[in-house]
């Protein structure tokens, strides 16, 4: 009964702490084990590439080139 309050609480922090250091560190341990055993027994198969979409048969309108053109003229003149 010696020892005085505050190196009771010191000696607790300290228990506490190391407690919760030991379960975090074993649930990396567990997180990363389960993962790689995930990976090697059930891998994920590759998705399917979309098909490239193609492009349209015809041309631009002149019409909506001038306008996007003027857009950007005016975009980059604000700076």
């Amino acid at each position: 009964m010696n020892d005085t309050l505050l190196e009771q609480g010191v000696e607790l922090m300290l228990f506490g702490m190391g407690t919760v250091f030991v379960f975090l560190t074993i649930l990396v341990i567990a997180t990363f084990a389960m993962s790689t055993l995930i990976g090697r027994y059930l891998p994920e198969e590759a998705a399917p590439t979309p098909a490239t979409p193609t492009a349209r048969g015809g041309a631009v309108d002149p019409k909506v080139v001038k306008i996007i053109q003027a857009a950007l003229e005016q975009h980059r003149s604000r700076d």
